[in-house]
């Protein structure tokens, strides 16, 4: 994928990954590679493998054929509709760097949650937050773990537009702080907004993957034309 600050070796290969539930191909013959730097964008239509190849590089599904090679990288995933644990938000993050095996002082807490604007509520129950509040838990839940790569499924998807900005906000401050976000969207003016590269998926292949700009402007297939013009593809 595209590299915006020029770091070269990937962080994730894939190579002609297949995932396969039953007679179902799920990824088929997959092959990418994920450097560090601007956001990637993964984008397609309804059921064509973003939230399994999300899951694949994570080590969450198990491969029909192929391989993933991680280069040393930590991992963290935030999916679509997160799990809030009946605790406090400061105990959710709490919680979050002990499973991670770090300390889980206050100082450390205070930090993760200051990163994702919700100092304020620390003390909230976070099952009584708001969806976005909670998806920013999520996020720091997962920023405990000291991620390199952080992979965001369709985590705006169920947001009004101010807390959307809120997330998109927050996931250019991560990437400047030196970690790699690859998310799942189907909100193309978010992809335009925030990747530096853009990978559209076609059952269970990739269709096309190309700088943002590239993408947007000048699509190489015929199915990234068709997606973009808001054609159905199957």
């Amino acid at each position: 994928m595209r590299d915006d600050r020029n770091v070269m070796t990937p962080l994730v290969r894939l190579d002609r990954v297949v995932v396969r539930a039953g007679a179902t191909t799920l990824l088929d013959g997959v092959s990418l590679f994920v450097n560090a730097g601007a956001p990637t964008a993964l984008i397609g239509p309804n059921g064509s493998g973003k939230t399994t190849l999300l899951r694949a590089v994570m080590g969450l599904v198990e491969l029909s054929g192929g391989q993933i090679a991680v280069e040393d990288t930590a991992r963290a995933i935030v999916f679509q509709k997160p799990v809030m644990l009946r605790r406090s938000v400061a105990d959710n993050v709490a919680f979050a760097l002990s499973a991670a095996g770090f300390a889980a002082d206050p100082g450390s807490v205070a930090a993760l949650l200051d990163l994702v604007g919700l100092s304020a509520l620390a003390n909230r129950p976070a099952r009584q937050l708001s969806g976005g509040e909670q998806q920013r838990v999520a996020i720091a839940r997962a920023l405990a773990r000291k991620p390199r790569l952080l992979l965001l499924d369709e985590a705006t998807a169920s947001l009004d537009p101010a807390q959307t900005k809120i997330i998109e906000d927050l996931i250019t401050a991560i990437t400047d702080t030196g970690v790699k976000i690859v998310f799942a969207t189907h909100d193309l003016g978010q992809a335009r907004r925030l990747a530096g590269d853009v990978m559209l998926l076609v059952r269970g292949r990739v269709a096309e993957h190309a700088p943002a700009t590239t993408f947007f402007g000048q699509p190489a297939s015929e199915a990234a034309r068709r997606f973009l013009a808001g054609d159905l593809v199957l």
